[in-house]
This record gives structure tokens, C-alpha cells and sequence, in this order.
């Protein structure tokens, strides 16, 4: 019976995320909050039962998120935790006190926000304009599971932007601002200043702002957004940072000087000094949040709330004998953060790239970051709809790094399959599969499919 309900509760969990598809896609965001604000008018404000940190950026966003809501939980809170998108599993989006939302309580909550969502798609509708987009449904989905649960505090990832991104319908009492480059250029801006212009969007007037190191132009933007909402500049690259750090088994020691305190070689379980800075900013943001910068965190915490901390699919160890990682870079700052970690964090004598890109990417861009630590590259495409074709990828990298470098398959699984063969043969080479988190999803789930990380007998 109990394995009945399992399998019963799955499909109907199956069924919230198929209905979500069923809406416009992520890609295709609407430019617009009132919507949203319908939506979540309608089931009551749900945004406004609880504080939020509201982090966005163009890299590092989603582990900082990651790092600062493991941080509030160490601390007792209650936490919430919106991050987009999901690698394996739809529930990863929506977490509660470090877990993925279970299935039983997606499916109770969607039967419950469901009518209200459609009582919105109505209204819109009959307006002549568009009904609620998936990320906007998933966006009021969520504020009502972290008003039901309910949490102390919601660590929300913005999806897009950040102005008119529908999670900016909620206020963050602390608006964190990680790395600004330049990526979504149709829907953001060609140059870093709009694109910083529009994730500002997310400082609302009284809010405490934290911002990661920025090009000029982005912090100038920002400044320019703290001055008009009339929000506070918390925290600036002058105000904390990364004082050390060096490689340890599973991870780095870090030494973070904080805007309260210093914390010394605290162990961080994610690879990359990239991480070491978004860990940074995370207790920059946490110090602010709890004490608004003026009282240290307790070391202990901070070395449970470090420990504790996972950022799926950001340089992780998917499998063994060979090694195989996966690292969720999508455009060229986050691929040259890659390459850098490669060089600095691993030991290996040869490195092949499984990779498929977004048509919407800078694919160019990537591939050059990532040359300089690449033996080769075996393309493939990521399953979406947006994939940039192998054949095409296949060939900017051979006109990058020459035929005999650039292995091309349609087939996802073969690709995989053939890096692995590669890597098998001499014992300090590895795999790392990059280029879209579509990709890296389907990586990962069919590593966990194949026990990968199970020695070789």
C-alpha cells in the first residue's frame, strides 16, 4: 500500500510539473510584475509572511543562494529556498530546511494555488494579454509553500533580471547582487551597465544591499539604484572578502573577512576560488540580515553552515575511475571561472569537454575560455528546444581548435559514453561536462542511472 501511495503521489507530482510546461517557458519571460501580483493578491500575499533575501546576478547567484540559506539554517531558522533551474528534478526548485520539497506537499500545495492561478490566467486573458508564464506560476507556487510550511526567512533566486522578474513581486529586506556580466542579452541589455540597470530592479527602498566585486559600470549602476530607492549600501567589495584560501581534500579552506568578523580556514566543500567568493558574499549577507553587519556570526555556525553547503551541478563529482565532472557554465565569464579552477583546484594531465550550448549564448565565447585546458571537446546538444545544434557547435570549434580536437554526437549518452572510453585509457585524464545546465542535468541523472561513482570492480 505504502509503495502504491509512493508511486500515486509521483504521478500527481509529475502532473504539477507537466501543467507548469504546459505554460510559456523560461525562455520566453514576460517583461511585466502585475501579473504576478494578481496572482498572489488573489491567494492572499503569501511574499509578505516572511523576510526574504533576494539575490540575483549573472554568475554565482545560485550557489550564493545555496551558501547563505545553509548558513540561516545552521542558525535555526526555518528556511525557504527558490532556485531555478532544477537539474534533475522539478522538486529541487522549492526547499525547505535543505530538502527538496516532497511530493505530497507540491501536489497539496498546487491543488490549493491552482484555482487562483486560473482565476488569473482569466482575468489576463480577457484583458487581451498573455496568461501567467511558467516562471510566474512557479513563482506564486512558491511564496505560497514557504507562507504554508511556514519559514522564518526565503533565500529567492532571481530567475531573469531582476526589475521585472516576477519573484521581485516579494520585498527583500537584503538585496544581494553577485557578479554582473553580459549574458540574456535580447531580454537584459548589450551592455553590462543595462543589464546591471535591470538586476538592481530587485533594491526596494529601506532594503540593505550587498554587492559582490562589480565592473565600474555595474557598481555605478548600482549606486545609482540604492541612491533612488533610498535603500542602504550594506555592503561593498571594500567591506568584506576572500582574505585566503587553499586546497583541501573534498573542497578549500577559507578565510572570509566578514563586515562583523574574521572567519579562519573554515572548510568549504565546493571547489573553485569562485566559491570561495560567493561564500563571501553569502556571510556578508547573512551578518546583514541578522545583525545588519554588526555583530560577528558565531564561528561554529558558520563552520555547520559552510559544511552543510552543496551547489549541485557547480563543479561536482558526478563520477569515478574516470573522473567525470559536471559544471553548470553557460557563457564565457562562467567558463573562464571553470578553466581557472581546473588549473588551480585539479591535477590532471589531459581534460576533454562534453559540451552543448544554448543558441542564445555566446557559444564562441565559451569555447575560448575553455581552449586553453582542453585536450578536446566532444559535442553534443543539450534536450531543449533551444540547443544549439551539434552539427553547428561542431563546427565554430573546429574553426576555434581544429578538426582533430572537435569529436561531434548527436546523441547526448554517446558523447558521454566516448569522453569516458577517452578518459578510461590513461590514468590522469578527466571529463568535465559544461556548456548548459540542461546538459549538465542529463548528466547527471544518467551517471546516478549507471553508478558511476561506484568504484570499478
Amino acid at each position: 500500500m505504502s509503495d502504491e501511495f509512493d508511486d500515486d503521489v509521483r504521478e500527481q507530482a509529475e502532473a504539477v510539473y507537466q501543467a507548469l510546461l504546459a505554460r510559456v517557458g523560461e525562455g520566453a519571460p514576460e517583461r511585466r510584475l502585475d501579473a504576478t501580483r494578481r496572482a498572489v493578491e488573489l491567494l492572499g500575499d503569501p511574499q509578505r509572511a516572511y523576510p526574504i533575501v533576494h539575490i540575483t546576478g549573472t554568475n554565482g547567484k545560485t550557489s550564493t543562494s545555496r551558501i547563505t540559506e545553509s548558513l540561516l539554517r545552521a542558525y535555526g531558522l526555518r528556511t525557504g529556498l527558490l532556485t531555478s533551474p532544477h537539474l534533475v528534478r522539478f522538486n529541487e526548485r522549492i526547499v525547505i530546511d535543505g530538502e527538496p520539497i516532497s511530493d505530497e506537499d507540491l501536489v497539496r500545495n498546487w491543488e490549493d494555488v491552482a484555482p487562483y492561478l486560473e482565476m488569473t490566467d482569466a482575468e489576463l486573458i480577457e484583458a487581451g494579454k498573455p496568461p501567467l508564464t511558467f516562471f510566474e506560476a512557479l513563482t506564486a507556487l512558491a511564496y505560497a509553500v514557504f507562507a504554508d510550511t511556514p519559514v522564518d526567512v526565503a533565500v529567492v533566486e532571481v530567475g531573469m533580471g531582476g526589475e521585472w522578474d516576477s519573484t521581485n513581486v516579494g520585498d527583500g529586506q537584503v538585496a544581494v547582487l553577485t557578479p554582473i556580466s553580459l549574458d540574456h542579452t535580447k531580454a537584459l541589455g548589450d551592455t553590462v551597465a543595462e543589464i546591471a540597470r535591470t538586476k538592481s530592479g530587485i533594491i526596494k527602498p529601506s532594503a540593505d544591499v550587498v554587492t559582490a566585486v562589480q565592473p565600474p559600470e555595474a557598481l555605478d549602476a548600482i549606486r545609482e539604484a540604492v541612491a533612488l530607492s533610498e535603500a542602504s549600501l550594506a555592503a561593498q567589495p571594500r567591506d568584506f572578502d576572500v582574505a585566503a584560501t587553499r586546497v583541501a581534500v573534498g573542497g578549500q579552506l577559507v578565510t572570509v573577512r566578514g563586515r562583523a568578523a574574521t572567519y579562519e580556514d573554515v572548510f568549504l566543500p565546493l571547489y573553485g576560488d569562485h566559491q570561495a567568493q560567493n561564500a563571501a558574499v553569502a556571510v556578508a549577507a547573512v551578518e546583514t540580515f541578522l545583525g545588519r553587519g554588526t555583530q560577528p556570526l558565531k564561528t561554529d555556525l558558520v563552520e555547520e553552515g559552510f559544511a552543510t553547503a552543496t551547489s549541485p551541478g557547480r563543479l561536482q563529482l558526478i563520477g569515478i575511475e574516470p573522473t567525470v565532472l559536471v559544471d553548470a557554465a553557460h557563457n564565457p565569464a562562467g567558463a573562464e571561472t571553470l578553466a581557472q579552477a581546473m588549473r588551480s583546484y585539479f591535477d590532471f594531465d589531459e581534460l576533454t569537454f562534453v559540451i552543448g550550448i544554448l543558441q542564445d549564448k555566446d557559444a564562441r565565447g565559451v569555447v575560448r575560455a575553455l581552449a586553453p585546458v582542453a585536450t578536446q571537446f566532444f559535442v553534443t546538444e543539450p534536450a531543449s528546444e533551444r540547443a544549439l545544434p551539434a552539427d553547428d557547435l561542431g563546427e565554430l570549434l573546429r574553426e576555434e581548435v581544429g578538426d582533430e580536437a572537435t569529436i561531434v554526437y548527436g546523441d547526448t549518452i554517446d558523447a558521454l559514453e566516448a569522453a569516458r572510453e577517452w578518459a578510461a585509457e590513461e590514468p590522469r585524464r578527466a571529463v568535465v561536462v559544461t556548456g548548459s545546465i540542461v546538459l549538465v542535468g542529463s548528466a547527471m541523472a544518467y551517471a546516478e542511472e549507471q553508478g558511476w561513482k561506484q568504484a570499478a570492480q
